[in-house]
C-alpha cells in the first residue's frame, strides 16, 4: 500500500508539470556594412533599428547584431562620417537571424 502510494505521488508530481507553457521566442537582425565601392567591411558604422530606436557601433569586421526583438517590420539605418546614410527594411521573424547587410558609397567630392 505505501508502495502504491508512493507511485501515485510520483505520477501525480509528474503529470504536474505537463501544463501549457508559452516562451518567448523573439528574432535577431544582424549584418556587415560595406564599402559599396571595393566591399571591403566598414569599421565604426552607427547601426540604429527603429522602432526601438537602439544603436550601436560595427567592429573592425563591420558586423552589427541586434537581439532580442519582437517579430515586425523595422528599418536598419546606418551612418559614417564621409560616407552617404543608408537604410534597408527588415521583417523580423520570431526564432529567426534575419539578415540584413548593407552597402555605404563614399560622399562624391566636387
Amino acid at each position: 500500500m505505501k508502495k502504491c502510494l508512493l507511485l501515485l505521488g510520483a505520477v501525480i508530481f509528474l503529470l504536474s508539470g505537463c501544463g501549457t507553457y508559452n516562451y518567448d521566442i523573439f528574432a535577431s537582425v544582424s549584418g556587415v556594412i560595406t564599402d559599396a565601392a571595393d566591399g571591403t567591411p566598414l569599421e565604426n558604422v552607427s547601426v540604429t533599428i527603429i522602432p526601438g530606436a537602439n544603436s550601436i557601433l560595427t567592429g573592425a569586421d563591420g558586423k552589427f547584431n541586434f537581439s532580442d526583438l519582437e517579430e515586425g517590420q523595422y528599418t536598419v539605418s546606418v551612418q559614417k562620417s564621409g560616407y552617404q546614410s543608408n537604410r534597408k527594411t527588415i521583417t523580423a521573424v520570431s526564432g529567426e537571424t534575419v539578415n540584413a547587410d548593407i552597402t555605404m558609397a563614399i560622399i562624391p567630392t566636387n
